[in-house]
This record gives structure tokens, C-alpha cells and sequence, in this order.
């Protein structure tokens, strides 16, 4: 038997989930769908910085673990970018910081969306 999947912590869900071509029609084949923790890994590592082993703390997971999440995430935003194909953003094995206690974690500090 398996064993479960460890729940990633992430900051706060994203404030846009599907991006895309405008005035396109897509259908279904179209879509790239991207797991929240991917998402969180692209905004920890490219947009606020962080190094993998920081952004590993900050996701409560194994370096090599943001490593895998960070390297499929890449690769469906190349897959995006190139193939003008719509990105979503939905699902994955996550828990929001703070859900159960009610305040951010010391890194994003509430922060989410802003940099600095």
C-alpha cells in the first residue's frame, strides 16, 4: 500500500486560475492544467526569490520535492507560452497556511500578491 500523499503548504490560493489566448476558442484538449502547489512554486522561486531549499521550508516538503513540483511546473508553462494553449490552475495535495489557525505563515505574512 502506498504511502499518503503529504498535504503542501501554500500561501493563499492564486487570484487568477485560467489564463489563455484572448477572443480564442478552446476546447478541452486545449487545456494545461497546473496544481496549486506548482503554482506555489513558480511564485516562491521566480517571483519572491526564494531558493528551492527556502521554498521547501516555506511548503513544509523535501527540497527534492520542490524540485519535481518546480521542474513540471516549468514545463507546463513552457508547453503554455509556445503552443498558445490556456493555462488553469486548480487542484492538487495542498493545505492553505493559517487555515486552521488563522493567520499566514512568516513568509508571506498575509503578503500574497505584493511584492516586498
Amino acid at each position: 500500500m502506498p504511502r499518503p500523499r503529504k498535504f503542501r503548504k501554500v500561501c493563499c490560493m492564486p487570484q487568477s486560475t485560467l489564463f489563455g489566448p484572448i477572443n480564442t476558442p478552446y476546447s478541452e484538449s486545449d487545456i494545461i492544467v497546473m496544481s496549486v502547489e506548482e503554482y506555489e512554486t513558480i511564485r516562491l522561486i521566480d517571483f519572491e526569490g526564494m531558493m528551492q531549499e527556502e521554498c521547501a521550508e516555506s511548503m513544509n516538503v523535501a527540497r527534492t520535492t520542490v524540485q519535481r513540483i518546480y521542474n513540471d511546473a516549468r514545463k507546463k508553462l513552457a508547453e503554455y507560452l509556445v503552443c498558445g494553449k490556456v493555462l488553469r490552475i486548480q487542484g492538487g495535495d495542498f493545505q492553505i497556511c493559517g487555515e486552521n489557525h488563522g493567520q499566514h505563515c512568516s513568509h508571506c505574512n498575509g503578503r500574497y500578491g505584493r511584492r516586498g
